[in-house]
């Protein structure tokens, strides 16, 4: 048979089936800052579901305890720590300026 002709066949690639990020043990509440975390990004930004890899359900039960925090200010809405990193380590020059007559 011609390579042309032969059917779709699917490969059959053997994969390791991944852990759920979240056990049935664990509860999803705001205070649950261990686990809240492991959802946010590094800029402050709620990872979406297919990055998480939770199921719908628990996306918006993620997402709930997420704002939640913030407003209790257990999270920050933004951070921000890279920008005052870099503006703390540039050093000031303005005392070795002179001025000419």
């Amino acid at each position: 048979m011609n390579k042309s002709k032969r059917p779709f066949t699917k490969s059959k690639r053997s994969f390791r089936r991944r852990l759920p990020p979240i056990q049935s043990g664990d509860r999803i509440d705001y205070r649950n800052m261990s686990l809240i975390s492991r959802f946010i990004s590094e800029q402050g930004k709620i990872l979406s579901r297919r990055v998480n890899r939770v199921t719908l359900k628990q996306q918006r039960l993620i997402t709930i305890a997420i704002k939640q925090a913030r407003i209790l200010s257990l999270l920050p809405f933004l951070n921000n720590q890279k920008q005052f990193e870099r503006s703390e380590s540039t050093p000031r020059t303005t005392s070795l300026r002179t001025r000419k007559k």
